[in-house]
């Protein structure tokens, strides 16, 4: 995986920018969703909608950075194959648990209530956590199934 996705909104617009350049740093090659520009009337889901249906197709993985995060996270997924989480800062387990338990492909942040270093830790753990497959695969099939 070289390829990462990232949208946002105004509220998590300047954490966006920290963190694709840290993505880059990594050797991520990285496609930005938006927004492009600061805009405090801009709608998430302009945003977040067209990335979680990119990472679904691609089978990649998306990072979102918004205000809170809840209604991104929320967005996020209503798309067919996308598991997405939300992490407020705190503890990383949830984060490591999302991806090892649940296999989440998108990552959601509240630019309000995390630090910069706090956001590039989870995000380097979401990158590096394998799902662990076995029961959590047989879980998530069926929750698959709910919209089948």
């Amino acid at each position: 995986m070289s390829k990462i996705y990232v949208s946002g909104d105004h509220a998590g617009f300047e954490l966006k920018a920290i963190i694709i350049k840290f993505l880059e740093e990594k050797g991520f090659t990285v496609e930005d969703y938006g927004p492009s520009k600061y805009d405090s009337e801009d709608d998430y889901p302009d945003f977040v909608i067209p990335m979680a249906i990119k990472v679904s197709a691609s089978k990649s993985r998306g990072i979102v950075i918004a205000g809170s995060g809840q209604g991104e996270n929320i967005a996020c997924n209503k798309i067919r194959g996308i598991r997405s989480g939300l992490y407020h800062g705190g503890s990383l387990k949830i984060v490591n648990t999302g991806r090892a338990h649940n296999n989440l492909n998108i990552l959601c942040f509240g630019s309000r209530f995390v630090t910069e270093s706090e956001a590039k830790k989870a995000v380097n753990l979401f990158l590096k956590t394998k799902f662990n497959g076995g029961r959590h695969l047989r879980r998530l099939k069926k929750v698959g199934r709910i919209l089948e």
